[in-house]
């Protein structure tokens, strides 16, 4: 039931977000019923299920048969996955009473910033900016949460853990922002590396660090073997770093752990 319940609300969360993402760029109002952006025929309520409509639509509007794209059906699939995959440590937690709460806390926490991630992946990848009005209020649930929940898995305590975070994967950036004049990377990846850091810490952050790069640079190469991009050629760097975050938010302290026990 857990999992399901979990799956259920981040489908919902998955079909906000792609309204989001869509209003926020083209600064049209989160009032009001969605529209197709061809005909701008309002859409019906069974044409609104995420994921389902979708297919069961076969891509296209109900009214002008325009394609719709398939980023509103992945969104809306991963967004469920990634509550999924937060969901399930929950399950381990089932019968202790005394630990219902942290459990509960612990997703909303999670489940919160993982929607910024996902909101900050889409809008970068697809226009190439990491917008302020997306950090900044991560930056500042990322340290009341923190600051609420018990201080669990972290090695170093945790505020200093957070501002050391902050200051070196965010310093990180600003060098290379410096460094370049702005040509290596924008504003807006100074700001993510300052998220990174007050909520992973420094030693979950520059995991996700190393994530970022490893799977960014991976993902160059394939493109630029396919030529699809050149050595001239934008890489959004926010997707990488909002996956890398999400990876080391899930998984991070089991790697940690997995690497240096090779040297204990």
């Amino acid at each position: 039931m857990i999992l399901a319940l979990a799956v259920i609300i981040g489908l919902a969360f998955g079909s906000f977000l792609n309204v989001l993402v869509f209003r926020v760029h083209a600064d049209i109002p989160m009032t009001g019923r969605s529209k197709c952006v061809k005909c701008e025929t309002p859409i019906d309520a069974r044409d609104l299920v995420p994921v389902l409509s979708f297919f069961l639509l076969r891509g296209r509007c109900r009214a002008c048969k325009a394609v719709i794209a398939w980023q509103y059906p992945l969104v809306e699939f991963a967004t469920a996955v990634t509550f999924l995959l937060i969901a399930i440590p929950l399950t381990r937690w089932e019968g202790l009473d005394e630990l219902a709460g942290l459990a509960v806390a612990t997703f909303i926490a999670q489940a919160t910033i993982t929607l910024f991630l996902i909101i900050i992946f889409v809008y970068d990848f697809k226009y190439s900016y990491i917008l302020d009005r997306f950090t900044v209020p991560a930056m500042i649930l990322a340290v009341l949460f923190n600051l609420s929940l018990p201080n669990l898995w972290w090695y170093i305590d945790k505020p200093i853990s957070m501002l050391l975070g902050a200051l070196v994967i965010g310093g990180f950036f600003f060098a290379q922002y410096a460094i370049s004049r702005g040509r290596w990377i924008g504003g807006g990846d100074i700001r993510m590396g300052v998220l990174m850091g007050l909520w992973l810490g420094i030693e979950r952050g520059l995991l996700a660090l190393l994530i970022s790069y490893v799977v960014g640079a991976f993902v160059g190469v394939v493109l630029l073997l396919t030529h699809r991009k050149g050595l001239e050629s934008h890489i959004p760097l926010g997707t990488f770093l909002a996956f890398g975050t999400f990876i080391a938010m899930i998984w991070g302290w089991q790697i940690i752990e997995w690497y240096f026990g090779y040297f204990v």
